[in-house]
C-alpha cells in the first residue's frame, strides 16, 4: 500500500511541475497538497451486500419445523421457547474469505447467541457465555477450547442499544470490530476452508435478539 501511495504521488507531482501553469509557487503548493490527499484515498473498498432481505428468510436455511426464526419491517427475531431448545440459522450459500457485518439488539432474559463462521467451529460470542456466566460478545468461542481470548468491550458495548458488529475472515484468522473499534484478532487451528455462515440461539435459555442490517462481502 505503502508503494502504491508513493507511486501515484510522484507521478501527480510529475504532471503538475511538467506544466509551465503551476510556475506560482503558490498554485504548486495547493496542487501537491490535491496529489498527497488524492493518494491516500484507499480504492476498491469490499462492497458490503445484504445477504437479510428484512421482509423473509430467503438466501437463509430455516431449521425444521422453524418456530424460533422471524423476519419482518427490516429486523431478524428469535427468540426461545418453552422447551429452551437452541437453534442455528445458516445461509445458503458458503462462504471462503469475507467480511460481514450486522446489527444485532440484545432482548430478554440472558441472551447467548453469536455468529459461525463456515462452521460451528468457529463462533464469535454475542451476550454471556453459557460456560463463565459472563458476557464475552466479541470474543472467539471453539469447541473443546473456550474463550482462547476475551475481547475487552465492557465500554463499548451497549446492552440496551443497537450495537454494530463486523467480522474480517481470512485464511483461518479473523478480526472483528465492536461499534467502529477494533477488539480482537484470533488465529483458528482447524477452522474450515469454506462454509456458511450462521447465527446462533443457544440452548438452555430464555432469551431472544434481533439483527438488522446483515452484510457480507466476499474478500
Amino acid at each position: 500500500m505503502r508503494r502504491k501511495f508513493l507511486r501515484e504521488f510522484v507521478f501527480c507531482m510529475q504532471q503538475v511541475t511538467e506544466n509551465s501553469y503551476f510556475q506560482n509557487m503558490k498554485q504548486l503548493f495547493a496542487i501537491s497538497l490535491i496529489c498527497l490527499l488524492t493518494a491516500f484515498v484507499p480504492g476498491d473498498q469490499p462492497h458490503l451486500k445484504k445477504i437479510f432481505n428484512g421482509k423473509n428468510l430467503k438466501g437463509w436455511v430455516a431449521p425444521p419445523n422453524n418456530v424460533w426464526w422471524t423476519a419482518g419491517n427490516g429486523i431478524l427475531f428469535v427468540k426461545s421457547t418453552a422447551e429452551k431448545k437452541g437453534s442455528i440459522l445458516w445461509t445458503e450459500k458458503k462462504y471462503k474469505d469475507f467480511i460481514i457485518q450486522a446489527d444485532f439488539l440484545m432482548g430478554e432474559g440472558v441472551v447467548d447467541s453469536g455468529i459461525f463462521l463456515r462452521s460451528e467451529h468457529d463462533q464469535v460470542q454475542i451476550g454471556i457465555s453459557g460456560s463463565l456466566k459472563r458476557d464475552l460478545t466479541a470474543s472467539p468461542y471453539i469447541p473443546k477450547k473456550g474463550y482462547p481470548v476475551e475481547a475487552k468491550v465492557k465500554e463499548i458495548l451497549r446492552l440496551k442499544d443497537w450495537n454494530t458488529m463486523k467480522v474480517k475472515v481470512i485464511g483461518n484468522t479473523y478480526t472483528v470490530w465492536l461499534n467502529g473499534q477494533e477488539v480482537m484478532t484470533y488465529t483458528s487451528d482447524g477452522m474450515a476452508a469454506e462454509g456458511p455462515v450462521g447465527l446462533q440461539l443457544h440452548p438452555g435459555n430464555e432469551m431472544s435478539i434481533s439483527y438488522r442490517n446483515i452484510r457480507l462481502a466476499e474478500l
